[in-house]
């Protein structure tokens, strides 16, 4: 449970970062009433990535065992995450479990910390794309899905196939989950897979599907498909081909998204599909 006056960590695990959005963010987390640390390499710029991996691993480590960080949340995806999975020592996750959040290229940590550890990641907002300015919905949908207060349901806008279905969630941007291919990434229980992109043409997009449903535990363990936006696609009518053509329940119009008004998911939380209407 997250509490007014618990602290917040920003940590730049993927691009370089903005140091007027990074202000921006801490003023605003800290008007929302928390304290906020940030890591210390954040303002570092090694060509696109924000500083070394080195740095970036030992500023993770850190967070995780500083007891005073009660939630980790990241500055910013674009690349980079995928550098650290195999310098992470997952030892330190696994005994020191605390809220991590982020989206987009953050997936690959999302993924392998629930894979490795167990701990149940948060597919959410962070700092820079999400925190200079506050969107409402936003913001209250990101604490009240951290704090477990409510059940949520949510209804899908359209559904290519219909069915019910059950698993934990688990998923995050389609290209990023890709990446970890040749990694023991795949959940080993039922998942109802949810993803998003953006910039991406259609037929990537159905390389990137192919790609994952050629993995016989991913064919064999996901039970259903939740869409959100696509963002700067190509042809909408092949993407909904696309979609009408997979087997299994089926369902678009979530805000998992690039775009600014955008739902928390908990990965590793069981879940429910049925008619379209998710529930977790």
């Amino acid at each position: 449970m997250l509490e007014k006056g618990d602290t917040i960590g920003i940590i730049a695990l993927a691009g370089d970062c903005d140091r007027e959005k990074i202000n921006s963010a801490v003023a605003n987390i800290q008007a929302l009433g928390y304290k906020v640390k940030i890591s210390k390499n954040i303002y570092e710029q090694n060509k696109y990535l924000a500083g070394s991996d080195e740095d970036k691993t030992e500023e993770l480590h850190s967070f995780f065992l500083d007891s005073e960080i009660k939630l980790i949340l990241n500055a910013r995806g674009g690349y980079g995450s995928i550098r650290l999975i195999n310098k992470i020592d997952y030892e330190i996750i696994k005994n020191n479990p605390k809220p991590f959040c982020g989206f987009s290229d953050i997936t690959a940590l999302l993924l392998m910390f629930y894979k490795k550890c167990g701990l149940k990641t948060f597919h959410s907002p962070m700092a820079c794309s999400d925190f200079v300015e506050l969107n409402d919905f936003t913001i209250n949908n990101f604490f009240n899905t951290i704090n477990n207060q409510e059940q949520i349901e949510i209804q899908g806008s359209k559904i290519y196939n219909s069915g019910s279905a059950e698993g934990i969630l688990w998923g995050g941007n389609l290209s990023t989950v890709v990446s970890l291919c040749g990694q023991d990434f795949i959940p080993d229980e039922d998942f109802i897979f949810f993803t998003e992109d953006l910039n991406e043409p259609v037929y990537k997009i159905d390389k990137m599907f192919t790609q994952l449903f050629n993995i016989e535990k991913f064919q064999k363990n996901c039970k259903a498909i939740i869409l959100g936006d696509f963002l700067d696609i190509d042809n909408e009518i092949w993407l909904n081909d696309l979609f009408e053509g997979f087997e299994i329940p089926t369902v678009g119009g979530f805000k998992i998204t690039h775009n600014k008004e955008k739902i928390t998911i908990p990965i590793g939380k069981f879940a429910s599909l049925n008619s379209g209407k998710l529930v977790f």
